[in-house]
């Protein structure tokens, strides 16, 4: 397919929602997206599938969509890969943008590729970094290769839009303005119910759901030295206590400790809490790229020269199962961490 590039303009977002919340990486991607825009000189708009939801595109231009394109019909209440590649595909071709930027989230890593296959276009997956070209205006979509050791930069020369998946935690959150002004357009839905071949019967939630690494503004982590199964209890009170939540190295999920869905690192979360405490995490570079982001880090491991020390504001050496029950009884509360921010 022979496209005219030159008509392609503005920068889009999915807008992913579930059961009526936006996702927290499209905070994140509007936030990206506006930095994008402005370079380009291009709007910032976000697509929004869904069903009675017109207040989530009110909220998609107080975090800075300049314009909502809008897909209300009840056949999209719930997610389907069919009836969003559809509408999403339908609306690209329609209104031509020059980028669009999806969460590599379970449902961005879906529908993303369908998208692309179906544009004959190029799509980047799992980036942590986006800029323009200062000399052809394209945009460099930045992920790490071969398992983490390398960086490479892809571009899409030839077709448009240009399409990545970003990882969800690596990008800052766009603030929130409740004097944003921007457009709704509604899309016009054409879809009948034999073109979606699936359907959703019940929507079951269980206790991995609860844990929201990306989130998190304060997490609790472990690795090898923490020992055993028992010994993430000690990161389960201190996480407890300070209102955060417990992650965990590749290492100890494969070793069974902890579920998968607490894992921090290129195979599993990227995070960017306020504050990270590493637990017997030795810093395997896997794992640095999933947490180096944090404001404040402070690392635990009785080996002091363990790479976990080069990216950690704070370093104790010693055995964690003697230092979490003092920091544990030590931190009452969020205040005291300040403290030791203010310290160092």
């Amino acid at each position: 397919m022979i496209q005219n590039i030159e008509e392609y303009k503005d920068v889009w977002v999915f807008a992913e929602q579930r059961q009526g919340k936006i996702m927290p990486v499209v905070i994140e991607l509007l936030g990206e997206g506006k930095k994008l825009a402005k370079e380009l000189g291009v709007n910032l708009c976000a697509i929004l599938l869904g069903n009675n939801i017109l207040d989530l595109a009110q909220e998609l231009i107080e975090y800075g969509a300049d314009k909502v394109y809008l897909a209300n019909d009840e056949k999209l209440f719930n997610y389907t890969t069919d009836g969003y590649t559809t509408v999403i595909t339908e609306a690209i071709k329609k209104y031509k943008p020059e980028i669009f930027l999806l969460g590599a989230t379970h449902i961005g890593r879906d529908l993303g590729p369908r998208i692309s296959s179906r544009l004959d276009t190029g799509l980047t997956a799992d980036c942590t970094k986006l800029e323009i070209d200062p000399n052809d205006k394209k945009i460099l979509q930045t992920r790490p290769a071969f398992g983490g050791n390398i960086m490479a930069t892809i571009i899409c020369p030839n077709t448009r839009p240009q399409m990545s998946t970003v990882r969800p935690g690596v990008m800052d959150k766009a603030i929130r303005n409740l004097q944003n002004i921007g457009l709704i357009e509604e899309l016009t839905v054409n879809l009948s119910s034999n073109d979606i071949r699936t359907r959703v019967i019940k929507t079951v939630k269980n206790k991995k759901e609860l844990v929201s690494l990306s989130d998190a503004n304060i997490i609790v982590s472990g690795g090898l030295g923490v020992g055993s199964k028992e010994g993430f209890t000690l990161l389960e009170n201190l996480a407890q206590k300070l209102d955060g939540v417990v992650g965990a190295s590749r290492a100890a999920v494969d070793a069974g400790w902890i579920d998968h869905s607490h894992q921090v690192g290129q195979t599993g979360t990227t995070t960017k809490p306020n504050l990270y405490i590493a637990c017997g995490i030795s810093g395997a570079i896997q794992h640095i790229a999933g947490m180096q982001e944090s404001d404040f880090i402070i690392a635990i491991n009785k080996n002091s020269t363990a790479p976990i020390f080069n990216v950690a504001d704070i370093g104790i050496v010693g055995d964690v199962h003697e230092i979490l029950p003092l920091l544990t009884e030590q931190l009452n509360s969020v205040e005291d961490i300040k403290k030791l921010y203010k310290e160092f």
